[in-house]
């Protein structure tokens, strides 16, 4: 099993020592200190952005999945009601098919949701691998040379080696500044997590999704997945953790975009981009509960002159 995955996140991880020694070798023209800890946190920062920006069209694919599956929960929940109680194999059977043949009818499928997140795994995985490497000494599969690998590993930050991790210099008593450094980005870390999270659950859900089981699975991982970074964080070295916090605020940054110009409809963000978009003018609302957006007026067709001959001879008509 390692061998396979090596040989899948092969591919990946040279494309991702690519970008790293592309940026690195764009710090050291700009002037920078080829093995300062700044030019390797710079070059994980526009990897980052490299990295993420690719995967927007993954990730807007994935929030119109979810939308889909929003948009037929009512209908999703009618079938499950109707069935409710009944245990036996003909009404299980009848409410699969009833099931299958909703997905089928408006294009939906409970997978495709999670699709984009399995394909983003092994880009992760590439990355973790990558840095992580990096900061042992060890040197890539591609263009990641032996000295770039000791010139990283060796490379400090403010005083803390971007190869140190919070655990091991508490139980070693490495330097402060690990401690420090270390301890203000696994606040950051749980922070950022832990907003992103929360701007899905309070403001772009439905009141049909916030009365059903999906909403109580959301509010576990509003306090699961911060202290998953709170409590691995201190096992991590510098280098990744700033990777890690980067991609954080890429994601909570991407999330308030998404929740803001395309939300959810009947939640709270929808309601709220419909009272901006009515003070701009830009809605109006025919009947109640509709609200459609005001098209510009188109120019009227320019009519062209009728010599005195055509006029009377249409008057005449």
């Amino acid at each position: 099993m390692p061998d396979f995955l090596s040989l899948v996140l092969w591919p990946i991880k040279w494309v991702i020592e690519l970008i790293l020694v592309a940026f690195h070798s764009m710090w050291e023209y700009f002037g920078l200190d080829p093995d300062a800890g700044l030019t390797w946190v710079l070059s994980i920062v526009g990897l980052v952005i490299v990295v993420r920006a690719a995967l927007i069209p993954i990730f807007v694919r994935q929030i119109k999945s979810q939308r889909r599956m929003l948009e037929v929960a009512p209908q999703l929940k009618k079938i499950q009601d109707k069935y409710k109680g009944k245990k036996d194999q003909f009404s299980r059977e009848a409410m699969s098919r009833e099931t299958m043949a909703l997905y089928k009818r408006t294009g939906t499928n409970p997978l495709s949701s999670c699709l984009p997140l399995l394909l983003q795994m092994p880009i992760f995985f590439g990355l973790f691998s990558v840095l992580n490497d990096a900061q042992h000494d060890k040197a890539g599969v591609g263009v990641f040379t032996q000295d770039l690998a000791n010139s990283f590993a060796n490379s400090e930050f403010l005083g803390a080696p971007l190869k140190a991790t919070f655990i091991n210099a508490w139980n070693e008593g490495g330097p402060w500044q690990v401690l420090v450094i270390a301890l203000v980005m696994i606040v950051l870390m749980t922070a950022s997590q832990f907003i992103t999270q929360l701007q899905i659950v309070s403001k772009n859900m439905s009141p049909e999704t916030k009365a059903s089981p999906m909403f109580r699975q959301q509010r576990i991982m509003l306090y699961l997945l911060p202290l998953v970074f709170a409590f691995s964080g201190v096992a991590f070295p510098l280098g990744v953790m700033f990777y890690w916090l980067v991609s954080n605020f890429w994601t909570m940054a991407q999330q308030f975009t998404v929740i803001r110009n395309m939300p959810t409809p009947g939640s709270e963000a929808a309601k709220a981009r419909e009272a901006r978009l009515a003070k701009k003018g830009k809605l109006v609302e025919p009947e109640p509960g509709v609200v459609q957006v005001i098209e510009e007026p188109k120019k009227a067709q320019r009519q062209q002159p009728i010599g005195k001959a055509r006029a009377k001879k249409q008057s005449g008509k």
